[in-house]
């Protein structure tokens, strides 16, 4: 069993009409939903209807070569989240945001504005945003070094955690009769002089119900185990064999260990990409209509732009030609590496890659029934390789409405997911304590010394 506690964490990461690549063509989704806030409104209802813990949005900062082929990411997500969590109560909110390409002040206001509006149910999913095409959009002419995404990227949290805290739980007064608003002496400047960042503070928004957002991880890399062992409460990753699996959770619980918390205070939230069918020969038929469906040309591209080689004009049926050295690789290394794992284990053509692909990009892809649905999950969280999943649905609004209707039940039967709500934040939904604010905590120490 996972360390984090007795029940699973399901989180619904959502895409457009779906994750797989072709859901856009398949007659189960309508593509012009992916400019319609109501489509995402329902998804957010879905959700919550299943007890998931919370729905999330990626994020990228270009239109990169996907236009002629395949739908793109309309909505900045904390403005999207913004707009579902008037339609909801309970179920977390989790945006993409870049270290790279944003500043500290203005981040830590938008997420705690949106910390707010849905009363404590945000969280930040941490990138550093590794794309030639999202940096010429800002500036530069190629991506900055992997190494140096990462520094900023550490003490970019840090400023934006500051800001978060320098509003004490008590500082708002509202004292009509006397006239005070907050008390000055709780509200505090974070003076932050770094090596990338000067900020002085204070944000000018106090802390929410669940005292900041909750942060979230997604790099897999060195450099990423390192910042999310640091920093993350959640982290979301791609492993497609238990084995992998477990490798990585046993590797990143020991580096949070090692940097001083309790492994129970981070979640590894592993991706699954489910195709559902009454049978499983149906559901392995269902997930064929949409391999079927994939446009080569988006996929070559899409697959040059993970391994930084291009294969535009390479032959679908040949195998991959010789990659570069993983310390060549400048972009997302992790999937750099997981892409071209795949690749050479299983001996793929590159038609054969990009079908493999095309579901969640390097994701687990699984078909079958509910129930070996549900047995996959719980065989990965008993097997500590996972304390839940970042479920992918591969076509929307009915690939969640599936898992929710048929999947969670059995879940929930067996004793490994909630039944109700017992939290009213994003915190209390991953069993995750309430952080004090730093100021207040160096306030009291103040007095205990006098």
């Amino acid at each position: 069993m996972s360390d984090s506690s007795d029940h699973l964490h399901l989180n619904a990461f959502l895409m457009g009409v779906g994750h797989h690549e072709a859901a856009w063509r398949h007659p189960r989704t309508e593509a012009r939903r992916i400019l319609d806030i109501a489509h995402f409104q329902e998804l957010a209802r879905i959700a919550e209807r299943g007890r998931l813990d919370s729905v999330f949005f990626a994020d990228g900062l270009a239109v990169g070569p996907r236009v002629e082929h395949n739908t793109q990411a309309i909505f900045e997500p904390i403005t999207l989240l913004s707009a579902m969590a008037v339609v909801t109560e309970h179920v977390g909110l989790i945006a993409t945001a870049s270290t790279g390409y944003n500043d500290p002040y203005n981040l830590a206001r938008k997420f705690a504005s949106l910390d707010h509006i849905s009363k404590g149910r945000a969280g930040w999913n941490i990138v550093t945003s590794g794309g030639a095409d999202e940096a010429r959009n800002f500036g530069y002419d190629d991506t900055p070094d992997h190494a140096g995404r990462y520094e900023r990227a550490a003490e970019f949290v840090d400023v934006t955690v500051a800001l978060w805290d320098s509003w004490e739980d008590d500082a708002i007064e509202l004292d009509v009769d006397s006239g005070r608003f907050a008390d000055p002496s709780k509200v505090h400047a974070v003076d932050h002089h770094g090596e990338r960042f000067d900020v002085r503070g204070p944000l000018n928004s106090p802390r929410s119900r669940q005292g900041r957002p909750v942060l979230v991880q997604a790099g897999s890399s060195e450099s990423g185990k390192d910042f999310a062992a640091r920093y993350a409460e959640a982290v979301f990753t791609a492993q497609r064999t238990l084995e992998e699996g477990r490798a990585f959770y046993r590797d990143l619980k020991s580096r949070v260990v090692e940097a001083g918390r309790d492994p129970r205070a981070l979640k590894i939230l592993p991706g699954i990409v489910p195709f559902i069918g009454a049978t499983e020969d149906e559901a392995r038929a269902l997930e064929q209509e949409f391999t079927d469906l994939i446009s080569p040309a988006y996929s070559l591209r899409q697959l040059s732009t993970m391994l930084g080689v291009d294969l535009t004009e390479h032959s679908l049926d040949a195998p991959l030609p010789p990659l570069p050295p993983i310390d060549r690789i400048e972009g997302n290394k992790s999937r750099y590496q997981l892409v071209k794992n795949l690749a050479e284990k299983e001996n793929l053509t590159v038609r054969q890659l990009i079908g493999k692909l095309g579901g969640g990009r390097g994701h687990r892809t699984v078909a079958g029934t509910p129930e070996q649905i549900a047995d996959e999950i719980q065989l990965w969280f008993g097997s500590e390789a996972a304390d839940g999943f970042n479920v992918m649905p591969p076509y929307l609004p009915g690939g969640l409405e599936d898992f929710t209707t048929q999947v969670v039940p059995i879940l929930q039967q067996r004793g490994l997911f909630r039944t109700e709500y017992t939290a009213d934040t994003l915190r209390g939904h991953y069993g995750l304590e309430r952080p004090a604010s730093r100021f207040a905590a160096t306030a009291e120490r103040l007095v205990d010394t006098a």
